[in-house]
């Protein structure tokens, strides 16, 4: 099943690195600073939303849909979560009003409303996706993110182009959620409507999904409390050049573990609940060895091309800033993915979902405290800096807290031939002269890829190139 996600996810998240690129390179360059600040901080906004009132029936949906689904339940499970969703659309009008009462710029106003009105949609998409995912019908899954990341982007920029500012991108959130939720909405009524709903079942499902939503709450403001403070001390426009720089480094990082974590997730509740802890540990160890092949080297690369890949993909205006932010938050996006997308999964699994709590308090705690002591006196280098130690302090808690719930393996032979393949690649990196523009960012990216690549074949690192002869010697087979 992971291994089926992974082919059938990756042109999703080829979609996803080229839009997180492309919107990087058009509103940063049609945006002005302050409008970009808009954009980031209503984003913001509409994400915290979306989690604190409506992730943890998500995540209902996604962890119990296997289970319910095997003995025969799957329409009462759907019934329960889409009434229960229902119900929960009453927090939009009170958030809407409060939008337009608290005192903010016009164009800040504009850019929340128009991200608090993409929650209807997008929360019905959300759901739909996430009981495909379950089912593994990946195809489904896919084409929801599809049309929501090209088609968002591509309405969002029209948006820009007509001059709306920083609302535009959330206005383009919004439209292509609609589609989704027009597309899915067919088939999911038809799916929930023989089942009823069960209020045991819902209250069993909050008391899952609520430590899960507080957990992703934590780590919303682990990931934008930066923001916030930015601009109480500084400016929008200094939020605006950070978001820039994160944007660069954190999309890039994100997309592969969205991906991993899109085929991963699934697979894990399916080899638990269907062939125990063996399983389940076998399982695992495959996926936490792909997840670093992968994602430790595009960081340290991330890192590595900062300055070339700044200025070419930002605004004139913003790459400065932005090549300074990308390496710190190239750091802080690997220690956050390992942690989101690998260690949580143990508490998920485990239904332990109140010590993910706890493992998401102590660092989005210390990011706050570290952003109100760092960046009066630091700047933006304070945030940087904050950002680095709390996903740090993440990672530790979230290792030690999980081992209680289900003990994920760490492959530690893994860890050690990446790190030294990566090191390696650092060192041919650093070599590549400094020419600046296109060349030296293709010249960096292929020296980095060519010895890395080289060293992960010769060594097998994570078994890769094992598996890669199985399957086409399996595809041989097929075909003869």
């Amino acid at each position: 099943m992971f291994w089926r996600g992974v082919v059938g996810y990756l042109p999703v998240n080829i979609i996803q690195g080229l839009v997180g690129l492309a919107t990087i390179v058009i509103f940063t360059r049609l945006l002005s600073p302050s409008q970009f600040g808009d954009y980031a901080l209503a984003y913001s906004v509409m994400t915290l939303l979306h989690t604190a009132v409506f992730t943890w029936n998500e995540a209902a949906m996604a962890r119990f849909w296997v289970g319910a689904a095997d003995r025969g339940a799957g329409a009462g499970h759907a019934a329960t979560v889409y009434r229960t969703w229902a119900a929960l659309l009453v927090v939009l009008p009170l958030a809407l009003g409060l939008a337009w009462l608290i005192p903010m710029s016009e164009s800040l106003r504009l850019a929340v409303i128009c991200g608090l009105l993409a929650l209807l949609p997008r929360t019905f998409a959300k759901l739909a996706q996430e009981r495909r995912r379950a089912a593994g019908e990946v195809s489904g899954a896919a084409m929801i993110d599809i049309i929501q990341t090209l088609g968002g982007f591509l309405a969002g920029a029209a948006l820009v182009f007509a001059g709306l500012g920083g609302a535009a991108p959330l206005i383009g959130f919004a439209l292509a959620a609609v589609v989704c939720a027009l597309w899915t909405a067919p088939s999911e009524t038809r799916l929930a409507r023989p089942g009823r709903f069960e209020a045991a079942q819902a209250r069993d499902y909050f008391g899952y999904g609520l430590p899960v939503a507080l957990s992703l709450i934590l780590a919303l403001a682990l990931s934008s409390t930066d923001r916030f403070v930015l601009a109480t001390f500084l400016d929008e426009a200094t939020v605006g050049l950070y978001h820039a720089g994160y944007s660069l480094a954190n999309r890039t990082l994100d997309v592969v573990f969205i991906w991993l974590g899109a085929a991963g997730g699934p697979a894990l509740i399916a080899a638990l609940e269907r062939g125990g802890p063996g399983a389940l540990s076998k399982a695992a160890r495959e996926q936490a060895g792909l997840m670093l092949l992968l994602c430790v080297p595009a960081a340290a690369g991330l890192a590595l091309v900062a300055q070339p890949l700044a200025h070419l993909m930002v605004g004139p205006d913003m790459a400065a800033g932005a090549a300074h932010v990308t390496p710190w938050i190239a750091a802080s996006g690997l220690l956050a993915g390992l942690t989101t997308y690998y260690f949580h999964q143990a508490f998920t699994l485990g239904r332990r979902t109140q010590a993910l709590l706890a493992a998401m308090a102590l660092p989005a705690l210390a990011n706050l405290a570290l952003n109100l002591v760092l960046i009066p006196r630091f700047g933006l280098d304070g945030a940087l800096w904050a950002t680095v130690a709390s996903y740090a302090m993440g990672l530790a808690a979230s290792i030690a807290l999980g081992r209680r719930a289900i003990a994920l393996p760490i492959p530690w032979r893994t860890l050690a031939q990446v790190l030294a393949a990566t090191a390696v690649m650092g060192l041919a990196v650093a070599a590549v002269p400094a020419v600046g523009g296109w060349i030296e960012l293709a010249a960096k990216a292929s020296a980095g890829v060519l010895v890395f690549g080289l060293i992960a074949y010769v060594l097998d690192i994570g078994a890769l190139r094992s598996r890669g002869l199985a399957l086409v010697r399996d595809l041989r087979a097929r075909t003869a």
